[in-house]
């Protein structure tokens, strides 16, 4: 099982600032609660590995249509 693996899970996801000037992703699924807070910096990082990776995915998507 790897990240590629599909899964029907489902899972709540929220993220937003905290109080202490992070920002937490937060995820709940079954009753298990995952909260991960980052500092700003990396959570800019994060959000360019998530771009990063929606843009091969879209690539992915036009090769197979």
């Amino acid at each position: 099982m790897g990240i590629d693996t599909e899964r029907d899970v489902e899972a709540n996801m929220q993220i937003g600032p905290t109080d202490l000037g992070m920002v937490r992703i937060f995820i709940e699924s079954h009753g298990a609660e995952i909260p991960m807070d980052f500092d700003p910096d990396e959570a800019e990082e994060i959000a360019e590995e998530i771009r990063a990776a929606a843009k091969v995915a879209r690539q992915v998507t036009k090769r197979r249509g």
